[in-house]
C-alpha cells in the first residue's frame, strides 16, 4: 500500500541504520515547514559546507511503502532540490530509497548513495559533479546527470540502466563507456557536450541517441547500433555522411539539421539504411540547392518525410521518372564504355 507521507518525527540514527523503516505510529507528531536551504557563499571556488540535515530530509521524504519483508514501512522517495547541499552523508542510512532527486545543489560526491541498493531513479542535475562514476547499483534504471561538469563517461556500470542523460556537460569522448555492463541501455542523452566523434557509442540495445549541439566531425563505430531507431545529430560539424552502415537496420529517424553538408550526393550514403523514413537536412548548405526535395527523394525512394514534411504523390511520381531516366543513362554509358573497350 502506498500513500503520501504525513509529516512527523524521524527515527533516530541507530534506528535508520538497520532499515530506515517506520512503524504505523512513528509519524504521529506533526512538524512545521520552513525554508531550510543553505545560503552558500563561494570564495575562490571553495564551498562553505552545507550538509543534508534531518529537517531538510523530513520535508523531502514521501511515498510510504512496505519494505522487502512486508513487515514494516519506509519512505522510498526523496526530493531535496535547490537546497545548496554539499554533503549527503545522511542518506547512507536510508537504504530503502527508490526515487531520489537532488538537483540544483552543490554536490561533488555521490558516494553516500552506494548503499542504496533499491534505488530505481536518480536525478542530480545542476550540481558540481566532475564524474559520473558510482558504485554499481543493481536495480537503477534511470539517471540524469544533466548540466554538471562531467568530462568522461567512465564508471557507469549499472546493469539495468535503461535511460541515461548526460546533457550539458563537458564530455569530449565516449571511449570510456562500459559497453559490457550497459546491456540494458535504450536511451542515451548527450546533447550539449564537446564530442568530436561518435566512437565508443556502440551499444547493442540502444534505441534513441541524442547527440545534438556537440562538435562532431566524424561518424565512427555506428555498426554496433543494430537496434537504434532515432539518431539526433543536429547542430554539429559534419561535412560528409561516411560511417552509416547496413547493420543499422532499425534506424527510422535521422536529424542532421544545421551541419555543414554541402554536396547533396552525400545523401546517397544513406541508402544503406533500409528502414529510414524521416530525414532532417534543414540549415545545411545542400538544402539551398535547386530541386532539393526532389533530388533527395531520387536518392532515397523509401523516405516518407523530409524536414518534417511528407512527400506528396506527385513528388514521388516525378522522382521515379528522374531516377529511371538516370538509370537508363548510366546503362547506356556502360554499354558505350564496353563497346569502346572491344574495339
Amino acid at each position: 500500500m502506498m500513500q503520501k507521507r504525513n509529516h512527523g518525527e524521524l527515527g533516530r540514527a541507530d534506528e535508520r541504520q538497520t532499515s530506515a523503516a517506520v512503524g504505523s505510529g512513528a509519524l504521529a507528531a506533526g512538524c512545521a515547514h520552513r525554508n531550510t536551504a543553505c545560503e552558500i557563499p563561494e570564495v575562490i571556488g571553495v564551498l562553505a559546507p552545507c550538509p543534508l540535515t534531518e529537517e531538510v530530509l523530513r520535508e523531502g521524504l514521501s511515498l510510504l511503502c512496505k519494505t522487502g519483508n512486508g513487515l514494516a514501512h519506509a519512505y522510498v522517495k526523496l526530493e531535496a532540490k535547490y537546497k545548496g547541499l554539499t554533503d549527503i552523508s545522511l542518506l547512507e542510512c536510508f537504504i530503502h530509497l527508490r526515487y531520489v532527486d537532488l538537483s540544483e545543489n552543490k554536490l561533488q560526491d555521490l558516494s553516500p548513495l552506494s548503499g542504496l541498493t533499491h534505488l530505481l531513479w536518480l536525478k542530480v542535475d545542476g550540481n558540481l559533479l566532475t564524474s559520473a562514476c558510482m558504485q554499481e547499483l543493481p536495480y537503477l534504471q534511470i539517471i540524469s546527470f544533466a548540466h554538471n561538469r562531467i568530462k568522461d563517461m567512465e564508471g557507469i556500470t549499472h546493469p539495468r540502466l535503461a535511460n541515461l542523460s548526460l546533457k550539458g556537460n563537458k564530455i569530449q569522448t565516449a571511449l570510456g563507456l562500459s559497453h559490457g555492463q550497459l546491456f540494458s541501455l535504450q536511451i542515451l542523452e548527450l546533447r550539449g557536450n564537446m564530442l568530436e566523434s561518435t566512437a565508443g557509442l556502440s551499444l547493442p540495445k540502444l534505441k534513441n541517441l541524442y547527440l545534438a549541439q556537440n562538435a562532431i566531425r566524424s561518424l565512427e563505430g555506428l555498426e554496433g547500433l543494430g537496434q537504434l531507431a532515432a539518431l539526433h545529430l543536429r547542430d554539429n560539424q559534419l561535412e560528409t555522411l561516411d560511417g552509416f552502415c547496413s547493420s543499422m537496420k532499425c534506424l527510422q529517424y535521422l536529424n542532421l539539421r544545421n551541419n555543414e553538408i554541402s554536396n547533396l550526393q552525400e545523401v546517397a550514403k544513406l541508402q544503406v539504411l533500409p528502414m529510414l523514413q524521416a530525414l532532417v537536412l534543414l540549415d545545411n548548405p545542400c538544402s539551398d540547392e535547386p530541386n532539393y526535395r526532389l533530388e533527395v527523394l531520387v536518392l532515397l525512394p523509401h523516405l516518407q518525410r523530409l524536414d518534417k514534411e511528407l512527400f506528396e504523390q506527385d513528388e514521388r511520381a516525378e522522382a521515379n521518372k528522374i531516377r529511371q531516366k538516370r538509370q537508363e543513362e548510366e546503362k547506356e554509358m556502360e554499354r558505350s564504355l564496353q563497346g569502346d573497350v572491344t574495339e
